[in-house]
């Protein structure tokens, strides 16, 4: 239904969190981050796993110990995507992560100590093939900063990062990303636009603390589109007072919005209004409830009635157009059955599986001639 995204992207420098490809000409990675207790592995790896279901491309771990550390072997081992511990303070703790077959690690090297230190985790991650990712926050601005500025501005999460930034320049590691993150949806934009004019790493986009499931996704939306929109970002974290599984699923909604990704199904809906012919949310919560394992690229109209359902449909792999006595059903642009309302969802379930692996089949034979 849509054609290519007419946005430009900053061109960055790209670097690899495990399998996944960051920065460059890489597509925009979605992840998050666990919630629960590291040192529980087992409700670490179920959620880990849940994530890895609904598209995560990366998750993140915190590890606050090394006791925590350990349990970060034992998690690794049991999971697919790649994985981030998030370390602040101890060095000590970041070079065992990185024995234990980290895919980045979260650290801020102006703040784990001595220049011996920082020497020690580089070289860590030079050799491991590790990633840093550089993380500024508005929250926990140096007090010097705090000082110097009376309070967290754009001017002042910059100059934090450009601190941490030196240290890996002064020993030759480019392999970082970076994030300066604010809960003001302003001061972070701020922050991000003028951070990409200084440096050729991936920015890693967040809009932190930004609150609950409607709050958060309200809030994370319009900053972290407004960066988007503008070609900044290389991998997003969707911060939520939430379900970690819900940032996963906010982030590609984003990026679909903005035609930068294209994973699941896209579903155009009318709000629904009296002229609707069949219940247009209940038929939508149920789809999307049902369609959650669909990662196959779909764009789905379910419109109640017939002033845009045909035009929407015509336009769309599968098209529903309310209609009486039976609502009408487009597929590929053309009409192709007419369902009734009493297993309308079921049946709409059916035809769109049906489409998917088609489009499945088509992909395994393209792959299979290139062979």
């Amino acid at each position: 239904m849509h054609s290519q995204s007419p946005i430009v992207r900053r061109k960055s420098r790209q670097i690899h969190v495990g399998k996944v490809p960051v920065g460059g000409d890489a597509p925009i990675s979605v992840q998050s981050m666990t919630n629960t207790d590291t040192l529980d592995v087992n409700a670490t790896v179920a959620q880990i796993r849940q994530l890895e279901v609904a598209g995560a491309d990366i998750v993140r771990v915190s590890v606050p110990d090394m006791d925590a550390a350990e349990a970060f072997g034992r998690i690794k081992r049991e999971v697919e995507v790649p994985l981030v511990a998030d370390i602040h303070f101890d060095y000590k703790i970041a070079l065992r992560v990185a024995e234990l077959g980290v895919d980045c690690l979260r650290i801020n090297p102006g703040n784990i100590g001595k220049e011996d230190r920082v020497r020690a985790v580089v070289s860590a991650a030079r050799d491991n093939g590790i990633p840093i990712r550089i993380g500024v926050n508005a929250g926990s601005l140096e007090k010097d900063l705090q000082k110097k500025y009376g309070e967290p501005t754009p001017a002042a999460l910059v100059e934090s990062a450009m601190r941490h930034i030196d240290h890996l320049d002064r020993l030759d590691f480019p392999d970082f990303k970076v994030s300066v993150k604010a809960s003001d949806v302003f001061m972070a934009v701020a922050a991000y636009r003028e951070l990409a004019t200084r440096i050729e790493q991936p920015l890693h986009l967040g809009i932190t603390e930004a609150g609950g499931l409607r709050s958060g996704t309200v809030k994370s939306s319009i900053g972290l589109g407004m960066l988007l929109m503008d070609g900044i970002g290389d991998t997003i974290r969707v911060s939520l007072a939430a379900d970690p599984v819900e940032e996963i699923k906010v982030g590609y909604d984003m990026l679909k919005s903005l035609r930068l990704r294209s994973k699941g199904i896209n579903f155009i809906a009318c709000p629904s209004c009296s002229r609707q012919n069949f219940d247009v949310i209940g038929t939508m919560n149920a789809l999307e409830e049902r369609l959650e394992d669909v990662m196959t690229p779909l764009d789905v109209s379910v419109i109640g009635c017939v002033v845009n359902g045909p035009g929407e449909a015509k336009e769309s792999d599968i098209g529903l157009t309310g209609g009486s006595p039976a609502n009408l059903v487009y597929i590929d642009g053309k009409p192709a059955s007419k369902l009734r309302n009493d297993h309308l969802v079921d049946d709409l379930e059916r035809l769109i599986r049906d489409k998917v692996r088609e489009k499945q089949q088509a992909e395994q034979d393209v792959i299979a001639r290139d062979a």
